[in-house]
């Protein structure tokens, strides 16, 4: 059995669909990250920079003590490593899934964050820092397109790479893109869209955050988008020792 400490963004999506992939089994364990659940000692010991998604693999591969796994990419190489599926099985296919997942990690992802940030939820409207992110995500897509025009995943085999990156392309419209320019990266979204095993890792959604849409509180603006080292000492305060 999994634990999986989740929320409905992106990177909490990425790690449900390999679940739902693989067939294995996890018990999901919601973290408000609007209310500060983050913030707990419980998930502190297992994700110290208080970010999800973060599991507890308790049957680790050649047994022994619950291993804990933090950062949504480590994550997936870690159940792609455990399983043995979506990575490939030779040096030049895994290289290729790997350099993919750091590429989401490393480009897509704090982009299409940033853009997102800037666009809808600063209170100052930046054009400078609205421009700057979604433009930068315009090329990010473009990259995408260009990868996928002559093979049908980004390494090739459907792969963790693409888990990584389809929740960030989920999106596109609040991402101020149209996937409509993007012809090879549409028809790559629409054929995971489709996969059984993503339709029903998306059904976690409605069963726990209903209401999903947007910061909605003074509160909740500050505990998302507030935090400095201090916060993290103050959370610290109360960790386990």
């Amino acid at each position: 059995m999994i634990d999986v400490y989740y929320w409905t963004t992106p990177n909490g999506h990425k790690i449900t669909i390999f679940l739902e992939e693989a067939g294995l089994q996890y018990k999901i364990i919601p973290i408000n990250i609007g209310k500060g659940e983050q913030f707990k000692a419980e998930f502190l010991a297992v994700s110290p920079n208080n970010r999800i998604p973060a599991i507890v693999d308790h049957e680790p591969a050649g047994g022994g003590k619950p291993i804990a796994v933090f950062e949504s990419g480590a994550i997936l190489l870690y159940l792609a490593d455990k399983t043995e599926q979506f990575i490939g099985n030779d040096i030049r296919s895994r290289n290729e899934a790997i350099q993919w997942l750091f590429w989401q990690m490393g480009g897509l992802g704090p982009m299409a964050g940033q853009n997102n940030h800037f666009a809808n939820y600063a209170v100052d409207k930046i054009p400078y820092a609205i421009d700057r992110y979604r433009n930068e995500v315009n090329r990010l897509y473009g990259v995408m397109n260009k990868r996928l025009a002559d093979r049908d995943y980004l390494a090739g085999a459907y792969s963790i790479a693409d888990m990584a990156a389809y929740p960030w392309i989920v999106p596109w419209e609040r991402q101020g893109q149209k996937l409509s320019d993007f012809p090879n990266l549409q028809r790559w979204f629409e054929a995971i869209k489709a996969r059984p095993a993503v339709v029903k890792a998306y059904e976690w959604t409605p069963k726990i955050n209903p209401g999903q849409g947007g910061i909605r509180t003074a509160e909740e603006r500050a505990i998302l988008f507030g935090q400095t080292a201090q916060s993290v000492a103050a959370a610290a305060t109360t960790a386990p020792r």
